[in-house]
């Protein structure tokens, strides 16, 4: 399986390529006089040293690939880090470093920035907070616990749930369920993370919801959950979360909305203009600074 779905990956990423992005001339029409959409096989195998028919069993999931030629098809499709540790991963390999990106860039700061009163944090691909805005710091839902991962999403989720944000048993399975699929896909990108390991082996040996849904994990759909969050001052909010890649750094953005023209809305408006917190605070292993 592990095979057609890199061939897959392999095909996607040819058929999608531009030749110019690659440094190949634009022209190189079909016999039909239009060319063909991305890069042809010929030419794919022409960057990577191999043969047209070589490429083409490696898209049919008929060749399994060396590391050395995952790595050439990468640099001629000169695919970002977080696409390359996938290929790696499909073809059954580890990247070069295959540690998990824990830095927020520049661009990833504007984007959560851009989202204003807006509840919203940046997520690193193994659920570690890197940063969050003014509206997340303004909901102040949960104490911290004083422990090393206090913003490690999956450990607080289940080991020490923060007790200001509560969901129904369905949502909450489903949220589960979420955060555990994640956690495996970045597992197998990234085997040689050892703080990642770690993670892993103490929520399967301290949770058995966690255990049991990394042996049996289950398929997940597009995120979107709600969950009601408790402020100190003892109002609810209800709000939708949702989840959006940022993949040039391999990271999470997850924003908190509430339905236009609501109570709910209103009252989180209430709640970010009375805070008055920074717009984007970058978060350590203890917490915001």
């Amino acid at each position: 399986m592990a095979l057609h779905d890199f061939g897959v990956a392999v095909r996607w990423l040819r058929e999608t390529t531009e030749p110019a992005a690659v440094g190949l001339p634009a022209g190189g029409a079909s016999p039909g006089g239009r060319r063909a959409r991305g890069l042809r096989r010929e030419e794919l195998a022409e960057l990577v040293g191999v043969s047209a028919d070589y490429v083409r069993r490696l898209e049919q999931g008929r060749r399994h690939p060396s590391a050395s030629v995952v790595s050439a098809i990468a640099r001629a499709l000169r695919v970002g880090r977080a696409e390359y540790e996938r290929l790696c991963a499909l073809a059954g390999y580890a990247a070069v470093d295959g540690q998990v990106p824990r830095e927020a860039g520049a661009a990833a700061m504007r984007l959560l920035d851009r989202f204003g009163d807006t509840p919203a944090f940046l997520s690193d691909a193994a659920w570690n907070v890197v940063a969050v805005n003014g509206a997340w710091m303004a909901l102040e839902c949960g104490a911290p616990a004083g422990h090393a991962r206090d913003w490690n999403v999956a450990w607080r989720t289940f080991r020490n749930a923060l007790g200001g944000i509560s969901r129904t048993e369905e949502r909450k399975a489903g949220f589960q369920a979420m955060l555990v699929a994640r956690l495996r896909s970045t597992y197998t990108r990234y085997p040689a993370d050892a703080s990642l390991a770690e993670l892993v082996d103490e929520l399967r040996s301290t949770s058995r919801p966690f255990d049991t849904l990394w042996r049996t994990p289950k398929t997940v759909a597009a995120y979107e959950n709600r969950a009601v969050f408790r402020h100190p001052d003892g109002g609810e909010i209800k709000l939708d979360g949702n989840l959006l890649e940022v993949p040039g750094d391999d990271l999470m953005a997850v924003v908190l909305t509430a339905a236009p023209g609501s109570a709910d809305a209103a009252r989180l408006g209430e709640i970010v203009s009375v805070a008055g917190k920074p717009a984007v605070v970058k978060v350590g292993p203890a917490g915001p600074p």
